[in-house]
């Protein structure tokens, strides 16, 4: 067999082996050689970008104010937007760089405190609450005793694990059909 790539009814295309390999993920989010729990990415990453679009506003702000006298055909009111609109996408970024620190075990045993019973089955998950998107874990979680009498909607914030809001009830959940024993093949 050739290396090269076969298109459905058409010819091979010579040299698709030198073409670039494309995209790759940052080596802290490339899961293919994970072994052990998994690691949230810490949004405090948006200082970088953040950083880097405040940068560019001032450069585009300097270059408007240096020309501004001057009819340049390049440099306009345009670049004053432009500057401007990097400028808050960079303080927007900055203002939402968290240092995220409360892990995804904490924040079930925080939700275990807030139902009052031991917990079972249960899913995390992490999203951003607020304009300025605190990191909150949502928890919903199912007492231990089979099958659960009780449920719960935890939000544990994810920077210093305070209880934002709970919810407790009874399971409506009819589970009735799960309890039958499996009947052995004769």
């Amino acid at each position: 067999m050739s290396d090269e790539i076969q298109l459905s009814g058409a010819d091979p295309v010579p040299g698709a082996d030198a073409l670039p390999a494309g995209d790759a993920l940052p080596e802290d989010l490339d899961l293919s050689n994970f072994v052990g729990p998994y690691q949230f990415p810490n949004v405090k990453r948006r200082r970088g970008p953040g950083l880097m679009y405040l940068g560019a506003g001032t450069v585009l702000f300097a270059l408007y104010g240096f020309t501004r006298e001057s009819t340049p055909i390049l440099i306009n009111s345009g670049t004053l937007w432009a500057a401007i609109s990097l400028a808050l996408i960079g303080i927007h970024h900055l203002a939402t760089a968290w240092d995220f620190t409360v892990t995804e075990t904490a924040a079930l045993v925080e939700a275990s405190k807030a139902t009052g019973f031991a917990i079972g089955h249960a899913s995390a998950q992490l999203s951003g609450r607020g304009f300025r998107s605190r990191p909150t874990w949502r928890v919903l979680c199912y007492s231990a005793d089979e099958p659960p009498t009780k449920r719960g909607f935890v939000l544990i914030d994810g920077v210093d694990g305070h209880l934002v809001d709970h919810l407790v009830e009874a399971n409506p959940e009819d589970w009735s059909e799960y309890d039958a024993k499996p009947k052995a093949n004769s």
